[in-house]
């Protein structure tokens, strides 16, 4: 008897501090891969564009170039990784390969490669300076192995794509943990090709049998999201100008979809309650061009920030382009714009104004407690509020309790569940009663508002319509220096 009262006693006792059983909340079509998930939280990392390209001065090589070219003298992979890290990324793919052929690595399937390249008297190798500089920086690591190469004389054969998954092969078994495997949808035109000269073209839904190749990926990397025009993992946004339309649906329909073949509107937008999650990732250069260029500057930091709040605001990752010069170093000017673009990034979240503020929602999905409206500001995004089911409509109401300068606003749907939210606006109370602030479509994964500073003791977030029942799991309001 004495066993049976304390066996009781445990469970009332795990109940008030568990919280009543309560329905899961039934996920979206399209959900969120744990990949896609830790790829999401990354939201700001970078490029290395950095080859043969760079001495000769173009942006697409021919394949024609001898590595004898390449010959930077002073190459500090430390010094990117560092700039990169005061920047705030969270990681950095390197262009292993770019459409010219060269290699950054000594790998044994071509001799166009850095082994016989002056630097370092042929024993260098890029992608391992760099792996290693990103480990003592805390970043990520990924690699960008273009499909296309201008100098192989077997391009647009079976045996290239054979030699090309040689090489994907090389890469994901030497250098360790990958984040990101980056290709792109430049396939096939003129090229040197071993001395050819030609122009060879290629199906772009079959010759390269991305199936195979990515199920190879999938199984040396698992971690790794896949990225180009198609997926599989992630999408290009459509455009290289910075910028995710304001709606931006993380899935997507991907019928008809390959790498270099897409739709860039549609890229762009996403598809609403789309059959799989892939979602955007925008992809621009800190510079006019993707290589140094003498003649080039980098861009303002107003520029950095409107590409900041046009692509992380809209709920895409930012993938931004930094480019080592002819000695192998990110230029001084380039290493100070990017530091200082950091230190306004991380200044804006400095203190969230709502944590822990009073919160009134429409409705509670039930009396569990595991959705209640304190959930949204409670400082933790693996929490959140949900309405009743079918209500599709519903008001988020947050009380500053005084009047509060405040300038941006950040919300995030619950997305492990999916993209449910397609219309909304934001209203503010003031002594003239409540106003209008923003319209908007999409939430998602994230959206970072910036506005003139405004003061108001109340803030109201209105769902208008939404694809399934609303989730939100972050509501963050800040006053910051931009």
């Amino acid at each position: 008897m004495k066993i049976i009262l304390i066996i009781f006693m445990i469970s009332v006792v795990s109940s008030a501090l568990c919280g009543k059983d309560s329905d899961p909340l039934k996920p979206m079509k399209a959900v969120p891969s744990e990949r896609q998930i830790n790829w999401h939280q990354m939201q700001f990392y970078g490029f290395i564009h950095f080859t043969i390209n760079t001495f000769t001065g173009k942006e697409w090589g021919y394949g024609d170039e001898s590595p004898e070219l390449f010959n930077p003298s002073e190459l500090n992979a430390e010094q990117w990784a560092k700039a990169a890290s005061d920047a705030g990324m969270k990681g950095l793919i390197l262009t292993a390969k770019h459409h010219d052929g060269f290699c950054l690595w000594p790998t044994k399937y071509t001799e166009h490669s850095i082994k016989n390249s002056p630097y370092k008297k042929g024993k260098g190798d890029i992608v391992r300076e760099l792996k290693d500089a990103c480990d003592k920086y805390n970043l990520k690591f990924g690699v960008y192995l273009s499909p296309w190469d201008r100098n192989h004389k077997d391009y647009g054969k079976p045996q290239y794509v054979e030699y090309y998954r040689n090489q994907l092969r090389e890469l994901m078994t030497n250098y360790g943990d990958m984040f990101e495997i980056w290709h792109d949808g430049a396939n096939g035109g003129d090229g040197y090709y071993g001395g050819d000269n030609s122009t060879r073209k290629i199906d772009k839904k079959t010759y390269y049998g991305w199936d195979k190749t990515w199920a190879m990926i999938r199984e040396l990397q698992p971690g790794a999201v896949v990225f180009s025009d198609a997926g599989p993992d992630a999408r290009w946004v459509g455009n290289e100008q910075g910028f995710a339309p304001s709606t931006c649906w993380a899935s997507i329909n991907p019928e008809g979809m390959y790498p270099g073949i897409a739709d860039t509107k549609v890229l762009g937008n996403g598809t609403p309650g789309g059959e799989v999650w892939r979602p955007a990732e925008v992809d621009v250069s800190i510079r006019d061009g993707w290589f140094f260029h003498e003649d080039q500057s980098p861009k303002s930091i107003e520029k950095l920030l409107q590409i900041y709040f046009d692509s992380v605001g809209n709920g895409a990752n930012l993938l931004l382009n930094i480019t080592p010069d002819k000695r192998g170093l990110i230029p001084d000017e380039d290493v100070k714009r990017l530091k200082d673009f950091g230190s306004i990034i991380k200044g804006i979240y400095k203190e969230d104004l709502a944590k822990g503020k009073s919160i009134s929602v429409t409705s509670v999905r039930d009396d569990s407690g595991n959705f209640d409206g304190m959930n949204i500001n409670d400082g933790d995004r693996q929490t959140y509020w949900s309405a009743k089911d079918k209500q599709k409509e519903s008001q988020v109401i947050l009380d500053m309790e005084d009047n509060t300068d405040f300038n941006v606003i950040r919300i995030e749907e619950y997305y492990p569940l999916g993209q449910r939210i397609s219309s909304f606006s934001i209203d503010i109370h003031t002594e003239d009663g409540w106003q209008r602030l923003h319209t908007g479509t999409t939430i998602g994964v994230r959206k970072v508002i910036r506005f003139d500073k405004v003061k108001a003791d109340k803030i109201r977030l209105n769902i208008e319509d939404a694809l399934a029942v609303p989730t939100i799991s972050t509501f963050e309001v800040y006053n910051a220096k931009i």
